[in-house]
């Protein structure tokens, strides 16, 4: 997960820029994605699904010249439920703590009820107390030039924004401009975070999140809400040799609802088989070993509205 501690050389230059940059957007804009074409490692999950980030995972950027670390937030949107609030929260606090804000708005949907939301919140902020916002043509690979065109000129008429830059994550155009332009309104500062550092998520969180991306994939559109993944503990197997170590994760998956439970195991647990062997080899990727993952599913009825399980479940 992060490089070898070279100190903060790279920050003596007195001209050098290292700060905190938001991606900001309603559900499924392409925040993530983003995130981790900007760092140019996975650091952020991604899913076809909405409110896939629960966390504020911070992804980190540094050049020769700058360091921007990405705070990676859920979407705003208007909460169905305690959870919804409270992620909604998080979002907001996070806007009050960084040095520029990026707005991703996906370039293959029309500007919406909760562009215009969010567009409101950033207007209301930028009031209270100065913030840049850069708005950011996510997805920009899945339209033609004229929509694109269309689509850019829509996004200027929605508020006042320090730049607009059209992008596509997936197909890496535009990324380094998205980069330089968020990197142009940090403050003159030395390195925050060492050399090779790429993310400051705990391994357990990162694995719990790797987890949950798997689970998510080709389920029915209800269940990333009710999704919740803990990991209970993570401890080298006894016994092993030195060049063949084994990592043993234990991790439980959390559903509000049977049916739910049913659907994340399978028929004969086919699926939590797939699951399991799809977040094994990710977790391996991250962690640089072998690992024995043991999943479990479990019903926490109706946990996103009860405030003591949204504790327990780490919300």
């Amino acid at each position: 997960m992060s490089g070898a501690d070279s100190g903060y050389s790279a920050s003596d230059a007195t001209d050098y820029r290292a700060g905190f940059a938001c991606l900001i957007g309603r559900p499924n804009a392409g925040k993530s994605t983003l995130t981790n074409a900007l760092v140019g490692e996975k650091v952020a999950i991604t899913s076809s699904k909405p409110q896939t980030t629960r966390h504020t995972i911070r992804g980190i950027l540094t050049t020769p010249n700058a360091q921007l670390v990405l705070v990676d937030t859920p979407g705003l949107h208007k909460p169905r439920t305690l959870l919804g609030e409270r992620l909604n929260d998080l979002v907001r606090e996070t806007l009050l703590e960084v040095d520029v804000i990026g707005f991703c708005l996906p370039s293959d949907q029309r500007i919406g009820p909760g562009d215009q939301f969010i567009a409101n919140e950033l207007a209301e902020l930028r009031r209270g107390r100065r913030r840049p916002v850069v708005a950011i043509a996510t997805k920009s690979d899945l339209v033609d030039k004229q929509r694109l065109a269309e689509h850019l000129i829509a996004v200027d008429q929605l508020g006042a924004w320090d730049a607009i830059v059209p992008c596509s994550a997936t197909r890496g155009d535009q990324v380094e401009t998205v980069a330089d332009e968020l990197i142009a309104h940090l403050p003159i500062s030395p390195q925050l975070y060492p050399d090779g550092v790429l993310t400051d998520e705990p391994e357990a969180v990162m694995v719990a999140e790797l987890v949950r991306e798997a689970a998510l994939e080709g389920v029915r559109d209800e269940l990333p809400h009710s999704l919740a993944v803990v990991v209970e503990e993570m401890v080298p197997r006894e016994d092993r040799p030195d060049d063949n170590p084994l990592l043993d994760v234990r991790v439980n998956v959390f559903v509000e609802r049977d049916s739910q439970k049913a659907i994340i195991i399978g028929r004969g647990g086919s699926r939590l088989r797939e699951v399991g062997t799809r977040a094994r080899k990710n977790i391996e990727a991250l962690l640089g070993q072998r690992v024995y993952l043991d999943l479990h599913v479990k019903v926490a009825k109706d946990w996103q509205r009860d405030p003591k399980q949204l504790r327990r479940l780490g919300f």
